[in-house]
Parts: C-alpha cells; structure tokens; sequence
C-alpha cells in the first residue's frame, strides 16, 4: 500500500486512510467497549493470546489475582515513555502530515538512529526497513508475517498490521507496546551471544579504523600485534563489542530502563557482571514481587513457544530483543526486532544455546533467555543498593 496524498485540511476520508488498519481497528475497538462497556484493551482473539496479564497489588503472601480493566479511561504514555518505546523497536518512521502537527511533540530524534521517529496512529508505529536491504528483500517483514502466522509465536510479538510505502520509502506498521499502559516500569534487552550477522564479518581485512575504535573504547584491548598493525578485523572488533557488555557471557545485554518518575537509563553497556545484572534488574522490579511472578511466567511462557515454533527451529534471531513492561495494573513481555532475522542453511541444525563459531549460525538467544529468566527469579531486593555504573 503506497500513502501518497498530502492534504493542508485534514478531511473525515484522508484521517481514515491515515489511520491505516491498525489504527482503524484500535478505533473500531474502541467504540465497541464503550458502547458494551465491554474491555477494549484485548485486542486479539482467545485464540492468539492475550497482549499482557492484569494484576492487583496484594501482600507479599497472597497470590496476584487477575481484575477487570479500569472503567475510568487511561492516560497515555508520558513523552519519556514514548522515547523508550520507539528506541527499543529502533524506529525512524514519518508519520502522515496530519498526525506531525497533531503530535509533534511525541517526536524524538535518536543517537545512533538517524531520522524522526514517531507513532504512526492510535496505538500503532512505523518501523522503517533497515538499511542496506534488498529493495525486494525486507527480512524484518517477512519474520513479522511468518510470526504472525504462526500458531505458537503471534501472541509473543507486537501485532503486525501491513507493510507500506511512504515518500519513497518503506515501512511496517506494528503494535504500540506502550500504548495503554500508565507510568509503567520498562525495560529493552538485547537477546544473544552474537548481535551480528556472519556476512557482517566475512571479511579478514584487517581495518585501521575499526582498530581506532577499540583503542578509544579501551587502549589495552589490542594485542601486540594488532598494536604493531594498528588494524584489526571487524570479526575481532565486533567480538570485542559483545565482550565489553554482558552479551558474551551471560547471553544479553540491559539496553535501556525506564522507571516512574525518572529519565530513561540508555547507557548501559558497563552492567556486565552477573551481580551488577542483577542489582538493575532488582531495582526495575522494586518491591513488586508478583510483578516479578507475572514476568518471570511470560518469559517462560515466550521460551515454551519459542522452542515449539518452526520458523525458529529454521532461523538465527540476531539482534533481537524482549521488551517488558509493567505498571500498576499489568504485565506485558514481547519479544521485537527481526531485521537481522535470517533462514539457516538447510544442512543447518540450530539450538539457540549451543557457542558460536563461524559458520554453525548459532547466536545464543535461549541461553541468554535462561540467565535473564534465573536473574528475574533470584534477584535479591537488597542487590538494588548496589548501584551499577550508567549514565543518564
């Protein structure tokens, strides 16, 4: 679907086709609750799942109990929380016309993502194509439509609505996650051993200036050798990466935190040690302990699901992401993010857990979800006075 008119008036047919079928299904929604006075908040069928579980504070020695929805009507998310949201699904999307001067101010220029980015309609974002793709080859569309087919994977992802072009270029309109959600607790975490593709580092050419670059992010990490050169390759570059988080070792990586009330913690990357993992976990979690039951419950959930699925049994998941949200009321976990998705060789078993070595296209997705889900589990709530090394 191409979106080409641009409109100075804002006319009832042109916000229709604006909205898009996401954003046309999340209204039709919700005039269906208010009018039943029935929860608009379940978008999907039983059959696809539910999007999060709701939750009641109780004492720490009953069980969280599952509520109705609130019949008041929810605020949406503050500016911060729409930062977060949008950096942790990497987007770069325009909206339409219409919606940049209605939301302006919802529009945040990001590090490392050049670009604005902003939602797209109610309840739902643009995600543009990544760079570098084919332009018949869009890897993150084809995992999120193979996703939603199936049976076993469609309620662990954001809802996927369309692929679409828009001033030359291309998008997916996917599920907001935050959108719902009030002041909520969040968290974005890099999934695996190896966030890179093996194309990526194919090449043994030793780089001057990818050699530059380990010296500024640590002037000891080159060897002899590499010093005498002054060049290293980009497989030792991007293997020296992953060994400066806790991606290496414990299988991912905290690349963002959000709590009430606070700036997003976006500079992570010294949080590599397990007890430091776990003291940012532990204050993510606060006092909430069976916010950390329902967490720890859906990731098992997603890795149940993942291991049941096909496409993952034929696939590396490089890159992606789990992205989980809490507030008063709910749980949510999604796993995002599949633009370095890719189909294995068919003479390829993978397992997601066993070590990486060139060529076995392993990237360590399940074994970093079973530390994460351990450090979920036992993450002591005295471990949040021990502050980890982040900047603001």
């Amino acid at each position: 679907m191409t979106v080409t008119s641009k409109m100075n008036s804002v006319s009832r047919q042109s916000v229709l086709s604006r909205l898009g079928p996401g954003g046309l299904l999340y209204a039709a929604n919700k005039i269906i609750a208010v009018a039943s006075g029935k929860d608009e908040d379940r978008w999907r069928g039983k059959d696809e799942g539910a999007l999060f579980k709701r939750w009641r504070r109780t004492p720490s020695s009953e069980p969280a109990t599952a509520v109705p929805a609130p019949a008041t009507p929810q605020s949406q998310p503050s500016e911060l929380l729409k930062f977060l949201a949008i950096n942790a699904l990497e987007l770069s999307a325009p909206a339409s016309d219409a919606l940049l001067k209605s939301r302006s101010s919802e529009w945040f220029q990001l590090s490392g993502h050049p670009g604005s980015l902003a939602p797209a309609g109610p309840g739902t974002v643009w995600k543009r194509r990544a760079a570098g793709d084919h332009p018949t080859h869009n890897p993150e569309r084809d995992a999120y439509e193979a996703l939603a087919a199936c049976p076993y994977m469609r309620s662990a992802i954001p809802r996927y609505y369309r692929d679409l072009e828009y001033g030359g270029e291309h998008f997916i309109e996917l599920q907001d996650l935050l959108h719902g959600f009030r002041d909520p607790h969040v968290m974005d975490i890099k999934m695996g051993t190896r966030t890179f593709l093996e194309d990526e580092v194919r090449n043994a050419r030793a780089r001057p200036d990818l050699y530059e670059k380990m010296v500024r992010l640590d002037p000891n990490a080159p060897t002899e050798s590499e010093h005498a050169a002054r060049a290293v390759t980009k497989l030792r570059y991007m293997q020296f990466r992953e060994q400066q988080s806790s991606s290496a070792e414990q299988g991912f990586r905290i690349e963002a935190v959000k709590l009430p009330g606070q700036p997003p913690l976006t500079d992570l990357q010294k949080v590599k040690e397990p007890k430091q993992l776990a003291a940012t976990i532990a204050r993510f979690l606060g006092d909430e302990k069976h916010a950390r039951r329902a967490i720890t419950a859906r990731l098992r959930e997603i890795r149940d699901l993942f291991e049941r699925s096909e496409f993952f049994r034929t696939h590396e998941i490089v890159g992606s992401s789990i992205f989980i949200i809490y507030d008063e009321e709910r749980v949510g976990a999604w796993l995002i993010d599949f633009a370095k998705t890719r189909r294995v060789p068919e003479d390829i078993v993978v397992n997601h857990r066993a070590p990486w070595k060139q060529g076995n296209h392993e990237e360590g997705f399940l074994f970093g979800l079973d530390r994460l889900i351990n450090i979920i589990e036992t993450a002591g709530l005295s471990e949040k006075d021990s502050e980890p090394e982040v900047t603001r």
